[in-house]
């Protein structure tokens, strides 16, 4: 199963991701060889977040897109005119919130979220 990995930071000011060390976690999950690939974004949920999950996604191969940061329930109404923009099936999202969280608990959060879609 090909799945990708972004993080998206809230611009990285917001409090809520200081404890986390974000390259840490993408890091760490992309030696584990969990991901496909991995990236960053600053704030998904802008209209250049939404120009950026078009392009990343266009013709992409992949099962499932793994989106840790905000509420995940948030995430489905924010990127769902991007993924039908290009036909992305929304059902290959899977969001994983990782607020307040420190570093380890970021790779734990999501790792569960991979263990519970396999």
């Amino acid at each position: 199963m090909k799945r990708g990995l972004l993080l998206c930071v809230c611009q990285g000011t917001c409090p809520s991701f200081h404890k986390m060390d974000i390259f840490e976690v993408l890091n760490s999950l992309r030696r584990e060889g969990i991901f496909e690939w991995v990236g960053l974004h600053p704030q998904l949920c802008s209209d250049d977040g939404d120009k950026y999950l078009r392009e990343l996604l266009k013709g992409a191969e992949i099962d499932q897109l793994y989106v840790a940061g905000c509420d995940p329930t948030m995430q489905k109404k924010m990127y769902r005119d991007a993924f039908e923009a290009i036909g992305f099936p929304k059902e290959k999202h899977i969001g994983v919130e990782i607020r307040n969280m420190d570093t380890q608990q970021a790779i734990d959060a999501i790792k569960k979220a991979v263990e519970e879609n396999k």
